[in-house]
């Protein structure tokens, strides 16, 4: 009898095994669920990385935009060009043209080929900033710097592209430019620097801008003179220590 009065216990007292008693969901309620929480997740995951790089300073729907003006203005650029291109092909077939008129396009041609070129660069660069994480580029970057004996005898023209990273486009870039000249004249090495302390248009040299920049001008050398190479220096706000640098050969 007190074993039986045991068993009755163990089954229904306080030690007795428990009892769970769950819902049977249908696997469809299951599944949507899952859903909805992928969902929210990668919605939640999407936003997290477009907030940091807008925190980052990188602004997607500017650069689209600038990439989209720029195409637009290689397309007509290349529409006028081929224009020009069959006036002057027709010209060249008409004796009546006159030469003035054949050389005032020819020149226009050689501006549009110019523009396209520079066009293509900057497509090429905004490209690169669309494809490439803003917080691993440097604050301040030099392109396509070119150096090439201009018209007159030691006077060089030079162009290049400046361009700011993603982390600092929240601000404008403001310093100075400077060209470093090495050079042989009479047989002896020389170093000149450009702006000089004399040169009226060293005001030419300043730099303020957002986002880009290209910069073009002229210098000159004694006629005699030999270039070898010409390196470039760019200079945030009063300090001495260049923020970017690049070197052209020409020797």
């Amino acid at each position: 009898m007190a074993r039986g009065l045991r068993k009755l216990r163990k089954r229904f007292g306080i030690t007795a095994p428990r009892v769970a008693v769950r819902t049977e969901v249908p696997w469809y309620l299951r599944w949507l669920g899952y859903a909805i929480f992928l969902g929210f997740a990668g919605a939640v995951a999407f936003w997290t990385y477009d907030a940091g790089r807008r925190f980052a300073g990188f602004d997607q729907g500017q650069v689209e935009q600038k990439l989209a003006d720029a195409k637009t203005e290689l397309a007509s650029a290349r529409s006028e060009l081929k224009r020009l291109r069959a006036i002057a092909n027709a010209a060249g077939s008409q004796l009546a043209i006159e030469r003035t008129a054949q050389e005032r396009l020819a020149q226009q041609i050689r501006t549009l080929e110019k523009q396209d070129g520079k066009l293509r660069e900057d497509l090429a660069i905004f490209e690169r900033m669309l494809t490439s994480d803003p917080r691993s580029a440097p604050a301040l970057a030099i392109y396509r710097f070119e150096v090439s004996p201009d018209v007159l005898p030691g006077e060089f023209h030079y162009r290049m592209l400046l361009l700011t990273s993603g982390v600092r486009r929240d601000r404008q870039f403001q310093g100075r430019l400077e060209l470093v000249v090495s050079m042989t004249q009479d047989g002896k090495s020389a170093i000149m620097k450009f702006p000089e302390q004399t040169d009226a248009s060293a005001s030419d040299f300043h730099l303020k801008f957002k986002y880009f920049r290209r910069v073009e001008g002229t210098f000159r050398v004694a006629p005699k003179a030999k270039v070898e190479s010409v390196q470039v220096r760019v200079y945030e706000g009063n300090s001495d220590q260049a923020r970017a640098t690049q070197t052209v050969n020409l020797g």
